[in-house]
Order: structure tokens, then sequence, then C-alpha cells
């Protein structure tokens, strides 16, 4: 039974070997990957910033665009999602919480009698969505783990056509938004319309410039590059994170699976010794039995001796 057991075990600690070595290299990849697409995100984010920047100063300032884009309603009552997860899983709770926060934002938004819609980047949350019935408008695959530019215009014209065409009256960005490769945060934020400031004095945000050939003119060019510049921003926030929680998620399993080969050698050690011991224990048990037999032998022959007269002299007894 013990030499069954230590067979099992041995089994089970080849097992997770075996997986730790797995989740060890995918560990080292994600932080390859996650360095790098840290540095893509670093780069993009500036550019994204200073666009909005640039746009909320004209739009702020008293340009006068009627563009559709900055269109706005008071009361919206249809919400575009979205809402931007990863196409693989084995990354901790990154898409969990991703999901959860656009959840609460659809049934919030029930909770008011508003409709909405969902665009969808990623596996997971297509997945998750569709399972439970969610209305799904749009759904991209093969983005996520290295976003290019050319994704982003694909999304953000998907986003725009919705906008433009009085699909929907809002939308919104949910993703993960890098900090640090410790931190990582679910952002909820504004995509669409266009948030603006209230200034004051509505010519501080255009002292200073000149805008060839107008500051509307230049507002109306940038406004598409805006959406592809913020949204593609967002999907490099989202690869970073998504690549630093899967290479803290595979540490853990590292670490862990560490941890368990230590208790099941242990165990195997215990089981070894208990087979050992049993063994010793029938070797003992038997040469006793064998020197209990030879001595009742011994008695028999002498008896059998003494009855055929072969020792007449009764003193050898």
């Amino acid at each position: 039974m013990a030499g069954g057991k230590e067979r099992i075990l041995r089994r089970r600690i080849t097992s997770v070997q075996s997986t730790k070595k797995i989740t060890r290299a995918m560990e080292l990849i994600a932080a390859t990957r996650v360095a790098k697409a840290q540095q893509r995100a670093a780069e993009a984010r500036p550019y994204a910033e200073q666009i909005t920047g640039v746009i909320q100063d004209l739009a702020e300032g008293g340009a006068d665009v009627d563009h559709p884009l900055l269109r706005k309603v008071e009361d919206p009552q249809k919400v575009a999602f979205v809402v931007i997860t990863s196409d693989r899983g084995l990354a901790g709770a990154y898409n969990s919480s991703v999901i959860r926060a656009a959840e609460r934002e659809i049934m919030a938004l029930r909770a008011q009698g508003k409709d909405y819609s969902l665009v969808i980047i990623g596996k997971k949350a297509e997945t998750y969505f569709r399972f439970r019935n969610y209305t799904i408008d749009a759904v991209y695959h093969k983005i996520s783990d290295t976003p290019r530019f050319e994704d982003a215009r694909m999304v953000a014209q998907q986003v725009n056509d919705m906008f433009i065409d009085g699909d929907v009256d809002q939308v919104e960005l949910i993703y993960t938004r890098f900090l640090t490769l410790a931190s990582q945060q679910v952002a909820v934020r504004r995509f669409l319309p266009l948030q603006t400031r209230e200034r004051t004095d509505t010519s501080e945000a255009l002292a200073g410039f000149e805008f060839e050939p107008s500051a509307e003119g230049v507002l109306t060019a940038l406004l598409p590059r805006y959406v592809e510049a913020r949204l593609f921003a967002a999907l490099l926030d989202a690869a970073a994170s998504e690549h630093a929680n899967r290479q803290r998620a595979m540490k853990a399993a590292t670490d862990n699976a560490e941890e368990l080969i230590i208790k099941l050698s242990r165990a195997m050690n215990r089981a070894r010794q208990d087979s050992i011991t049993t063994e010793i224990m029938e070797i003992v048990s038997g040469a006793e039995a064998l020197r209990a037999d030879k001595g009742d032998v011994s008695d028999l022959l002498l008896d059998r001796m003494f009855a055929a007269d072969i020792f007449p002299d009764h003193s050898v007894r």
C-alpha cells in the first residue's frame, strides 16, 4: 500500500514539475512583452493627451464648428460601451475586472430604462456577454495582444459611424489603464461626445495661437484623429496591463508549484520511510517465525528418536 502511494506521489511531482516549467516560461515571455508594451503606451500617451487638450481648447475657445462628433444629447437614451479585454486567459483578474465594470454600467443604464450597445475587443468579453444573451453590435479579435494603429482606426470608424448616424447618443470606453508594473486600474471614461471644461474667458484657450486656415478648419480636421488617437492609447494601455497581469499570475503559479512540489516530496519521503519500515518489520517477523519453526522441528525430532530407542540412555535428554 505504501509503495503504491509513493508511485502516485512521484507521478504527481513529475506532473507539477512540468506545469512549473510552462508557467515559468510564460512568466518570462510576459515579462519581455510587458516591457515593450509599456514603452509603446508611454510613447503614445502624450500624443493622445495633447490632441485631446488642443481640441478641448478649440471647442471651449469659441471655434464655431457644427461637427457630428461634438453633438451632445442632454438625456442620452442609448449608450455604447467599448469594452477592451484580451483574447487569451491566464492573466489573473485582468479580464474579469473589466467585464464586471462593464456589466455594472449596463445594469445601471437598464435600471434607468435606457438602452445600450456593446462594441467588444477580445474573445473573453465576447464569450461572457454572449453566453448571458447581451446585445453585441461588433466584435474584434486578435487586436489586444499587440495593437496596431490600423486596428484602432478600424474600431474608431465603427464607433464614429454609430455615433454620427444617431444609433447611440453617447460612447463610453471601458479598459484597464496601465499605471505601473504593480498597479493597473479599470477606467470608465467618456469617449464621445468630447467632454469640455467650463471657462469664464473663452478667449483664454486660443490666446497666443494662430490657426491656418482657421480654428474651425483645424478642429474639423483633428476630430477624427482624436477618436483614433484616444482609442489607440487605450488599446496600448490595455495591452501593457494584460501582460503585467499575466506576468504576476504566472509568477504566482510558479511559486505555488514550487511549494506544492516541496509538500509532495515530503509526503513521498514519508511514504518511502513507511514502506521501508514495513519491509523491515516483515523481514524481522519472518526471521522470528523461521527461528520458532526451527526450534519446534528440533524438539519433534528428539521425541521421535527417543521413542525409537535411538538413545537408550535417557541421560541425553
